[in-house]
């Protein structure tokens, strides 16, 4: 798949992570859709620069790679990698979220998105005004 393709295509599913996000009614899931739209986006925002990416094969940090290539995110590229070491505990349930840090979190995953959509020229979806659903801690 070409790179505009695939950078577009993570930041539609990105969106779609927060749209899910937006009706969770648990917690744990609201948290865990808000860590995969911020991680999608990123990798948007690193698919989107071709020769940005590391040089050689494994497994590489998305979110160094984020910092690096677009410098002005650092500091939420730094937010989210400590979100992505929590996933895991919260999957797993050895780490509880309140409703409160989901809510939090989802609201930053959605500010993520719309400044790497912005950085990468593409329109900020405005859809109508969302609610959050009300939510369980879990």
């Amino acid at each position: 798949m070409p790179h505009a393709e695939t950078t577009l295509d993570l930041l539609e599913r990105s969106r779609e992570a927060l749209t899910r996000g937006y009706t969770d009614t648990l917690a744990s899931a609201r948290h865990l859709d808000a860590s995969l739209a911020a991680l999608r986006a990123a990798a948007a925002l690193v698919s989107s620069r071709p020769g940005a990416g590391p040089a050689g094969n494994g497994p590489h940090d998305v979110w160094a790679l984020a910092a690096r290539t677009a410098p002005e995110l650092a500091e939420w590229a730094d937010r989210f990698a400590g979100v992505t070491g929590q996933r895991v505990g919260v999957e797993t349930g050895l780490v509880r979220v309140s409703a409160r840090e989901a809510d939090d979190l989802l609201r930053e995953a959605e500010t993520f998105v719309d400044l790497v959509a912005a950085r990468l020229g593409v329109p900020v979806a405005r859809p109508a005004p969302r609610r959050l659903v009300p939510v369980r801690s879990a």
